[in-house]
């Protein structure tokens, strides 16, 4: 998917969520920000659906919603910096969990630490609102089935 004009644009990796990932992935409301050649940004609104509820641990951002958006949101970026979607599947994903992020929005950073013939590997930062320091970091490998 690219557009008239050959670029892969923000607007199209959007286009790219909505109509091609499972329908669950879709409900993340992941939001794609600023994209740059190195590193694209992008935001995961904390729902009531993604925030753990009560007890030990309640009114923060569930490990496994911010799993699913790293290697979502690193496949976007891949798209985004190759100027399109290459068919492609995960083949390694790491996440640390480094502090909790409390409930609100949360900003992803997603960079390729490789984007080679047929392997591409990103590091991904998650943040919460405001927050300087990564609340978790993960590493995602995708093979290029192309």
């Amino acid at each position: 998917m690219t557009t008239s004009a050959g670029k892969f644009t923000a607007e199209d990796a959007a286009g790219l969520l909505s109509g091609v990932f499972a329908p669950w992935v879709r409900k993340l409301g992941l939001v794609v920000g600023a994209t740059a050649p190195h590193e694209c940004e992008f935001f995961l609104p904390a729902t009531a659906d993604l925030v753990r509820q009560g007890g030990p641990g309640g009114g923060v951002v569930c490990g496994q919603a911010l799993a699913a958006a790293a290697d979502t949101t690193s496949v976007l970026a891949l798209a985004l910096i190759n100027g399109g979607m290459r068919p492609n599947t995960t083949t390694d994903f790491s996440i640390r969990f480094l502090r909790p992020i409390a409930e609100g929005r949360v900003r992803i950073l997603v960079r390729p630490l490789s984007n080679g013939k047929r392997l591409a590997v990103t590091e991904v930062f998650f943040h919460a609102e405001g927050s300087a320091k990564p609340g978790a970091h993960a590493t995602c490998t995708f093979a290029w089935l192309d």
